[in-house]
């Protein structure tokens, strides 16, 4: 039986939240400490969760109500120089969630709240102390928090990260930047439909609301780094220059650039992709969600893969005596699938750019790609029927995974 009994959760975006909720279904006791001064708003633009993802939030009880803020979206197409294709999609599964990040980041908190988990604000981590029967957090106030473990969720610029092994790792930048807007757009496209379009400059994605809007977002190519605060720090008016000369060339991109104001415009910043971290834990401190593995947005399954993993840990700390042993089944459940899934995307990503002939060499070859690179079955299938059976023991399914 397990001698986990509470945990300091680092970090209330999106992994922390769901973390905690679970920790508590799990019977321990997990208190969020968050650096901001209230729930995280205004974050990012759209982001889309996939059917495993989905299916974690059901394991806590969030599932319906992120169903309530969504968009459900089944078809996909590619668009190559203005010509689309329709992708073949997994039939046996639900559709994506598309859900804006605020109101996630909002609903996740609420549902935590509800589910009897405490939020602290103004509570930035400076340094952990561990000693024989569990850990003492320091924040920059002066205040301290104890308890049994540590779960760092405090993303990509995790402070846990680094206090585990300060050699770990950062996030490489992928050489895009995100910005996204809903534009008032007169499209024929199905409510239910996303387009991956490859434009003469850049990439950009869309999809329309049921009220007509178009939501669409933009993967700038950009030698120059701007983190979330630095690109938030140019004035929007810069971008949306620099948005309309980059799409101008593209159909219907250049229409969305146009009809995006300086006032819809969500800049997100520089796109990031964790490399391998070597070290998920240590002791009584252990990473989940995008501190230890962000795939790059082309995955689909950075907030999904966030959200598995925390009620992964959960089930390890219930079925496992301490917190070394439990953290190492952890990372031998995970390691492998994150990888593996953003080895992937970091693919996809080098082909996001191509010039006139490669463009017109992909629109020659779709027929093919779709039933062979490009087949769900091939690229989605596995990672999207992925499912937890959280009453399963552990221990069962460390042992099937090592046969």
């Amino acid at each position: 039986m397990s001698i986990t009994r509470s945990a300091l959760v680092i970090g209330g975006g999106i992994a922390g939240p769901v973390a905690a909720t679970a920790l508590r279904r799990a019977g321990i006791d997990a208190h969020v400490y968050e650096a901001y001064s209230g729930p995280s708003d205004g974050i990012g633009s759209g982001l889309a969760l996939a059917p495993n993802g989905v299916a974690a939030l059901d394991i806590i009880g969030a599932g319906d109500a992120v169903r309530g803020i969504a968009l459900p979206v089944q078809g996909m197409r590619l668009a190559v120089g203005g010509r689309e294709h329709i992708l073949p999609v997994l039939a046996d599964q639900p559709p994506l969630q598309v859900v804006d990040r605020g109101e996630l980041h909002r609903t996740l908190h609420d549902y935590a709240v509800a589910a009897g988990v405490p939020f602290t604000y103004d509570k930035r981590l400076m340094r952990v102390d561990e000693h024989a029967d569990g850990v003492t957090a320091h924040f920059t106030d002066g205040s301290t928090a104890s308890a049994d473990i540590l779960v760092g969720c405090d993303g990509i610029r995790s402070t846990v990260r680094s206090l585990i092994d300060p050699a770990a790792p950062g996030p490489d930048y992928t050489g895009m930047l995100g910005f996204g807007a809903l534009v008032e757009c007169e499209l024929d496209l199905p409510a239910d439909t996303m387009v991956f379009a490859f434009g003469a400059k850049a990439y950009y994605l869309y999809w329309q609301h049921a009220d007509g809007r178009v939501a669409w977002g933009a993967n700038l190519p950009s030698k120059q780094y701007y983190s979330l605060t630095e690109a938030r720090a140019v004035p929007a008016e810069h971008w949306l220059r620099v948005l309309r000369e980059t799409y101008a060339p593209d159909t219907p991109g250049g229409e969305f650039a146009r009809r995006t104001t300086a006032e819809n415009l969500e800049i997100t910043g520089a796109l990031h992709i964790m490399p391998p971290v070597p070290h998920w834990h240590r002791d009584r401190m252990v990473l989940v969600g995008d501190a230890v593995h962000a795939p790059s947005n082309s995955s689909g399954q950075g907030a999904s893969l966030a959200i598995e993993s925390a009620v992964q840990l959960a089930r390890c700390l219930r079925d496992i005596d301490t917190p070394t042993a439990a953290f190492a089944a952890y990372e031998q459940l995970r390691r492998s699938r994150v990888e593996g899934i953003a080895a992937r995307a970091a693919k996809v990503n080098h082909s996001k750019t191509p010039g006139p002939f490669a463009r017109k060499i992909m629109n020659a070859m779709m027929p093919l790609m779709v039933k062979t690179v490009m087949n769900p079955e091939k690229t989605m299938g596995a990672e999207r029927r992925y499912r937890i059976d959280w009453d399963a023991p552990v221990q069962r399914e460390l042992v099937a995974s090592t046969l």
